[in-house]
């Protein structure tokens, strides 16, 4: 099955409704949200189109395709009107490969603060608004970037997951960018 995997849409209608456009081109099966649906944060700058409660609307709509992970900027009040779960921490994802995939946000979970993994592990996290794919030691990390707010010059940008092949695409054009494929 095809996974479309985004992070940190910080209430942007605009880039929310984009991400669902894709996810719908993309065909994926499942919908991997890594954290910061509604709320912009303190230290970004609101979004284009910054509406909450619209994207509310459009991802209770698509509800039973979601698996989140808790953001830093996500609370107990934004599970109350979200139809689908959003406040775990991680995620342990096992798709019949040897080496498991680990989502998290990144706040806690990060590349310089690993959770416990196996050699050959991946963490997956959001939280930095930097596309990322680097081979660490013992795991390799990847990270998605932003749908809605990226940093350091990176494309609004999401990844698709099929068949052990990590890509990144552009938001806008749906144009891979960077590959990675799992050993």
């Amino acid at each position: 099955m095809k996974w479309m995997i985004a992070s940190d849409i910080h209430g942007s209608a605009k880039y929310c409704r984009l991400t669902l456009e894709r996810f719908d081109s993309e065909k994926a099966g499942r919908l991997l949200l890594l954290g910061d649906l509604l709320y912009h944060g303190p230290r970004n700058d609101l979004p284009e189109e910054y509406a909450p409660k619209e994207v509310i609307a459009m991802l209770n709509g698509v509800k039973d395709k979601i698996l989140c992970i808790r953001g830093n900027c996500d609370t107990e009040v934004d599970q109350m009107v979200l139809d689908f779960p959003i406040m775990a921490e991680y995620a342990v994802l096992d798709f019949g490969f040897p080496s498991l995939i680990y989502a998290s946000h990144g706040h806690h979970a990060s590349k310089e603060n690993p959770l416990p993994m196996s050699k050959g592990d991946i963490l997956l996290c959001g939280h930095t608004h930097v596309p990322a794919c680097d081979v660490m030691e013992s795991f390799t990390y990847l990270n998605p970037g932003s749908v809605s707010i990226p940093k350091e010059n990176s494309p609004h940008s999401y990844m698709t997951f099929e068949n052990g092949l990590f890509l990144w695409k552009n938001l806008e054009s749906g144009e891979v960018y960077k590959e990675w494929k799992m050993a």
